[in-house]
């Protein structure tokens, strides 16, 4: 048994209407096809399907304000109610008073003192790690928990070897980050080298956090193009999928991207889709964002 997580930054479910919400305006075939042919969207939240279900789930966490995705990415990696515990929603990097929750509770954390193997697929350029070894304490909830649990980031070496994935995909950014021997790849390549990775471990995280600098663009043609690289990457994904003993989980931290209207974040509630194995009895453990971590726990912990 093995859990997938891919992490969409700033993915909420909103209006069907394709002039203000990209994915009604973009093609995702596969996306719908494991939905039986919809979307999420305001009218209709929940699907049950074949392979996947979906499940609109609370981002705001109770908490006033616009939810941010340091304290929203706390809670979905920790379990902990970042925003009620700090008092207010905060982003895009977690608060310092939150690092300790980070570094006891972070889900690779839990995994690895559980003997579960665990891994973040996405590479990192070498001027991220110059970045980091500099002392900057401004780093995501994802980066951190890896780094606090002793979780190994993956490099262009590791990208080049097809053992890492690129966070926007297709790798054609690495040149203009000085990694001119890093070769462009389709989005579907991307999902099978995802794939790759994953079936070596008990639990492996992909995070796309393109779609909400897409969404703060405001721009259509951006959140289309951003969309239809993820349903490529997906359809890789779900080529190579074993259905029978492994289970992917979609979720993000708040809404943004499905409402072109605004520049700001949304109030609205997150699609959480799992596809595979046991995905009922993972969902029917999750009502908010603190309930990812603890119902994945729960998944591989019950394989026992």
């Amino acid at each position: 048994m093995r859990v997938l997580l891919l992490f969409l930054d700033g993915v909420g479910i909103g209006k069907k209407n394709s002039t203000v919400n990209p994915f009604f305006a973009a093609k995702l075939p596969n996306i719908q096809s494991i939905l039986g042919g919809d979307l999420p969207h305001r009218g209709r939240k929940s699907f049950k399907g074949n392979v996947a279900d979906c499940i609109p789930v609370n981002a705001t966490l109770g908490v006033s304000g616009l939810p941010q995705s340091g304290t929203g990415q706390t809670a979905i990696f920790t379990g902990v109610n970042g925003p009620k515990v700090f008092g207010r929603h905060f982003g895009p990097f977690p608060p310092s008073s939150l690092r300790p929750i980070i570094e006891g509770r972070n889900i690779f954390r839990r995994l690895k003192d559980l003997k579960k193997t665990v891994s973040f697929a996405n590479a990192f350029p070498q001027r991220f790690f110059d970045y980091t070894n500099s002392g900057t304490r401004r780093l995501t909830v994802t980066t951190l928990s890896c780094m606090m649990a002793g979780v190994p980031l993956r490099t262009a070496e590791s990208l080049k070897k097809n053992e890492a994935v690129s966070a926007e995909l297709t790798r054609e950014k690495w040149s203009d980050l000085g990694h001119r021997d890093v070769n462009p790849i389709s989005a579907e390549e991307a999902g099978r080298h995802f794939w790759g990775i994953a079936e070596q471990y008990d639990f492996t995280l992909f995070e796309y956090w393109l779609t909400d600098h897409a969404g703060h663009s405001q721009k259509m043609e951006f959140g289309v193009e951003t969309l239809e690289k993820f349903d490529q990457f997906l359809g890789g994904v779900l080529s190579r999928f074993d259905f029978e003993n492994s289970l992917l989980v979609m979720i993000s931290d708040h809404g943004n991207l499905e409402d072109l209207s605004t520049k700001s974040h949304t109030r609205n509630q997150v699609p959480c889709i799992a596809i595979g194995k046991k995905r009922r009895q993972f969902l029917s453990n999750v009502k908010n964002l603190t309930h990812i971590s603890p119902a994945i726990l729960s998944i591989l912990l019950d394989h026992e």
